[in-house]
């Protein structure tokens, strides 16, 4: 499957910061919308950075609590791996393990279009496993994919 469809059945909105995006107002913005990471965008709206729940909770403990006058320009990553709505989501899995990261940006015509995550990796492996699994047990009883629908 290629990252374009997997974009397509994707339903939620994409969420997004500024640099200029305190932690706290980071933090609030991904437990109200229960996500992992923030992709980090410059005044043009093009991506400059991205910022996990992790790197959050790093800056903190590395603060001992004294962050909340810190914006996402000090603790985000600025050197973000993107991958293409023409990926394959196996190169993309294969960008996350390389770099062990959780989720990859989705930039086409220098414009951030969605955000693959690990959970949907395994979502749509997941789907795939099945459908073949289907696929091959028809196959194995006798029942082609053309008598299948067809008969039942």
């Amino acid at each position: 499957m290629i990252v374009r469809k997997l974009l397509e059945e994707k339903t939620r909105q994409i969420v997004t910061a500024t640099d200029a995006t305190m932690i706290d107002e980071a933090m609030d913005k991904m437990v109200s919308h229960d996500i992992c990471c923030l992709p980090v965008l410059d005044d043009t709206g093009k991506l400059c950075g991205i910022v996990s729940d992790r790197d959050i909770l790093r800056k903190i403990h590395a603060t001992k609590g004294e962050y909340h006058q810190l914006t996402l320009t000090d603790v985000m990553s600025r050197n973000v791996v993107v991958g293409v709505p023409d990926d394959d989501i196996d190169y993309i899995a294969g960008i996350m393990y390389k770099n062990k990261i959780r989720h990859v940006p989705i930039v086409e015509g220098g414009q951030m279009v969605g955000v693959i995550s690990l959970r949907d990796i395994n979502r749509t492996l997941v789907k795939n496993t099945k459908i073949e699994n289907r696929y091959l047990r028809l196959y194995s009883d006798g029942i082609g994919v053309r008598d299948f629908s067809a008969d039942h």
